[in-house]
């Protein structure tokens, strides 16, 4: 098994690096601008455009599944080119960039929708590289707080988004050039910090296989590593989209249908609290029982689903829960990553971890659409437990002999 290096200047315990931070700021400001777009595109296209549903769903579909194979292309290029704040830089300008075309392009369902692929495309190929970045440039032993401070970060820019969305169609109306216009300044500065602030280590050489598409194969020969993208594949089959979570919670509290916009915010506000701690927590007792423990919590939030009458209790309740399974998953499962990866290949080895969960989950949109669209609401929610509690157990049958292959540290 691989052990990740660390060179020992840069142990310095209780800190998360300045890289990290600075990350963050990015990040922060990229979903700034991801969220503003995200919370107005519903009223662009469907009010504004007066597209119909089955063009909306097509056009949301691809905005969800078009950064799956990229994340492999930014994870090998920046590997192999050992150019991860480049790579990284490319698909933030992107991003950036795409904001600005959408009003261009008007009302063609084409025209919007290679926009919108063309936005994806920008995070996955950033996504990888930057990841890696944080790990490389952190201790092994506190991976998951610099990942948690990060996510913690990311996400106070996914509070601002849609508040800076309703407050621009508060002051200005539906128009959509102020929108996308503000949303593209935000991810413009987001580009200059990461540019201007954001350090990389270009030393010639580091520890691991030379970057190619055969060591990034070999990297599955690993039991370990193996095992863990398997069992994050399983689990993603098993996890329901965010909509879906907010959609059913709506539907089980009975919560007024004007609350729905509004709950994504209580998830974020949770996460944002949790993810520091909950990645300190699982550097010290381990990182894979955390990620494990957090699929607990969205279980129970599947259990609660079957309460009837528990009102804002219930939303409550549920909204807390889901904001704990992301602080225990998101950052978790990259810090457990770059543990088993050679510095070599870090972004590769985060990418193909990432595209299997994010197809896996695709997956299960699709599937739990058709569920709840052909089916009972209960049915459909039994069979959202009984998923789930089978890939948990899948997965914990899978890694539960891994939790401490990494002699680096005892808490990977």
């Amino acid at each position: 098994m691989y052990v990740a290096s660390v060179r020992p200047g840069e142990r310095i315990k209780g800190k998360v690096p300045g890289t990290v931070v600075a990350l963050g700021a990015v990040s922060l400001l990229t979903d700034v601008s991801a969220e503003m777009v995200t919370a107005f595109m519903p009223v662009y296209l469907l009010f504004t455009l007066n597209m119909g549903y089955a063009q909306f769903g097509l056009l949301d579909g691809l905005y969800t599944g078009a950064t799956a194979v990229l994340r492999l292309v930014g994870g090998h290029v920046s590997d192999r080119t050992h150019r991860h704040k480049a790579v990284a830089a490319v698909g933030y300008g992107l991003s950036a960039v795409t904001k600005l075309i959408f009003p261009v392009v008007g009302a063609s369902a084409f025209g919007i929708g290679a926009a919108m692929a063309a936005d994806r495309a920008g995070k996955g190929l950033r996504t990888a590289p930057r990841d890696a970045l944080i790990s490389l440039a952190t201790p092994p032993e506190r991976l998951g707080a610099a990942f948690g401070l990060h996510r913690s970060m990311d996400t106070v820019g996914a509070l601002l988004g849609p508040l800076m969305t309703f407050l621009l169609m508060y002051w200005v109306g539906t128009v959509a050039g102020p929108v996308f216009v503000v949303s593209a300044c935000f991810a413009v500065v987001g580009l200059i910090v990461l540019v201007a602030f954001v350090r990389e280590d270009r030393r010639s050489v580091v520890a691991g296989p030379r970057p190619s598409a055969r060591a990034g194969v070999a990297l599955l020969r690993e039991a370990g590593y193996r095992r863990l993208t398997v069992g994050a594949a399983v689990l993603g089959l098993a996890t329901l989209s965010d909509a879906f979570v907010f959609i059913l919670v709506q539907k089980a509290t009975n919560a007024p249908i004007h609350l729905l916009p509004l709950l994504p915010l209580g998830t974020a506000l949770v996460f944002l609290v949790a993810a520091a701690p909950v990645g300190r927590l699982a550097d010290r007792v381990g990182r894979w029982p955390v990620f494990l423990g957090g699929h607990v919590l969205l279980l129970a939030v599947y259990v609660l689903l079957l309460v009837g009458g528990t009102g804002y209790v219930g939303v409550a309740a549920a909204l807390i829960m889901h904001g704990l399974f992301y602080a225990a998953t998101d950052g978790v499962l990259s810090a457990r990553v770059s543990a088993l990866v050679p510095e070599s290949l870090r972004a590769s080895g985060l990418s193909v971890v990432q595209t299997g969960q994010a197809l896996a989950r695709l997956v299960s949109s699709v599937a739990f659409g058709l569920l709840l669209q052909f089916a009972a609401f209960g049915t459909a929610v039994y069979t959202a437990i009984g998923s789930l509690v089978i890939a948990v157990a899948i997965a914990w049958r899978l890694n539960i002999t891994n939790t401490n292959t990494n002699t680096n540290t005892t808490n990977s």
